[in-house]
């Protein structure tokens, strides 16, 4: 099939696209410039039969207001323009997928999962941010899969990418008390679940991707620096966080412990359903 990837320049996207490319689609990847203008991205999504709409900057930064502003129109304004956009076809796509997270759920402590029932939204700005990007995703035609990131680990990217050399020079521990839970998926596993999505277009609303054993981030600290064979540091003060990521900070103390009941219940396998597993897969091969 034809399959255009917005946002498709990035971490998630790269691996998407060459995963893809590998089953025998044709793939078109498309960066910030594909929103440069509605008929420039109407031009885009002529003649796609699967669009992906994971387009949004990078939520592990320094927040300011300025870049909150960004946060939000980097996901809103980009999909409210896809929506028009599709609105222009003679032959509207087949399917679309589009991405959200997890930090739309309100906060709760390991042992107290959530899945794709719970309709309470987190009153912080992760929260807002995700019930806003979900609302406009929710006017694309026809009526998208909306796929709800955990933490995405791999060694090229992410999350994990930031943390390694930290760990590495024996230096890693919790982040603030490490009790906040901490959910999170393999890449080869979301890679996974946008081939599942893909190969079940009657499938839409919300759907969590997410690893099926969330765990505090305290332990998952642990089980990284024995992976490493490094010592398990102090904890990052949530003071010393502050300066470094100002109110993004919250992305890193957000307590989410969300589990993937839809896929699961689909048949969904994880390859790497424990931190443990996911870990050794990444910092071994």
């Amino acid at each position: 099939m034809n399959i255009l990837l917005l946002g498709g320049t990035g971490f998630v996207g790269r691996h998407l696209a060459t995963a893809l490319r590998q089953d025998g689609h044709q793939v078109t990847q498309a960066g910030r410039t594909a929103f440069r203008s509605l008929e420039h991205l109407t031009s885009l999504t002529t003649n796609q039969q699967v669009i992906v709409q994971m387009s949004g900057a990078n939520i592990g930064q320094r927040w300011n207001q300025a870049y909150k502003k960004e946060l939000y129109t980097s996901r809103i304004d980009t999909t409210v323009l896809l929506a028009r956009a599709l609105q222009q076809l003679d032959s509207p796509p087949q399917q679309i997928i589009a991405v959200s997270a997890i930090g739309i759920y309100p906060q709760k402590p390991c042992g107290e999962p959530v899945d794709e029932s719970c309709n309470q939204v987190d009153t912080g700005f992760l929260g807002q941010l995700g019930q806003a990007w979900e609302q406009a995703s929710q006017q694309l035609l026809p009526s998208p899969l909306i796929m709800r990131f955990g933490v995405v680990l791999g060694k090229d990217g992410g999350a994990l990418q930031k943390m390694l050399p930290a760990f590495k020079l024996g230096l890693g521990g919790p982040v603030a008390s490490g009790e906040q839970c901490f959910s999170w998926v393999h890449i080869d596993d979301l890679i996974a679940g946008f081939k599942w999505a893909i190969n079940h277009p009657e499938q839409t609303g919300p759907i969590n991707i997410s690893a099926p054993h969330p765990l505090k981030q305290k332990d998952f600290a642990r089980v990284l620096a024995k992976t490493l064979h490094r010592p398990y540091g102090l904890p990052m003060p949530e003071f010393m966080l502050k300066l470094i990521f100002g109110e993004g900070t919250q992305v890193l103390t957000h307590s989410s412990c969300v589990v993937p009941k839809r896929l699961q219940q689909s048949g969904f396998v994880f390859q790497y359903p424990d931190a443990q597993s996911a870990l050794a897969q990444i910092l071994t091969k």
